[in-house]
C-alpha cells in the first residue's frame, strides 16, 4: 500500500519519541511495534504511534519529517497532544 506519511512514535506518553517517514505506514509501523528492525525504535521501546500525517506524495512527507526533526521536543509533544491528548496507540486507526 503507498501512502506517504510522516509519524511519530513513542515509548509513553511523555516518553521517548521517535520522528519517521514512510511510504507504506502499515509495514512500517507494524515493524516498529514487533521490533523487527534494529535500530532506535527497538533499542528505546518506541512501538506506540501516537501522531500520524498522511501526504500526497514522498517528497512533501520528506519535507514534514525534517520540520519535525527540526523541531524541538516541545514542539513535538503540542503536535501529539494537539490530536491525541492520551497519547493512545493510533494503530488501530490506520490498519482499517
Amino acid at each position: 500500500m503507498f501512502q506517504p506519511a510522516a509519524y511519530i512514535m513513542a515509548s509513553q506518553k511523555g516518553g521517548t519519541l521517535y520522528v519517521g517517514v514512510t511510504s507504506d505506514p502499515v509495514k512500517r509501523i507494524h515493524q516498529h511495534r514487533e521490533g523487527l528492525v534494529d535500530g532506535f525504535t527497538k533499542r528505546y521501546r518506541c512501538k506506540r504511534l501516537v501522531w500520524i500525517e498522511f501526504h500526497e506524495n514522498m517528497d512533501s512527507a520528506i519535507i514534514r519529517e525534517k520540520q519535525l526533526k527540526a523541531g524541538s521536543r516541545k514542539t513535538k509533544i503540542a503536535l501529539i497532544e494537539a490530536d491525541n491528548a492520551d497519547w493512545r496507540d493510533l494503530w488501530d486507526a490506520i490498519i482499517k
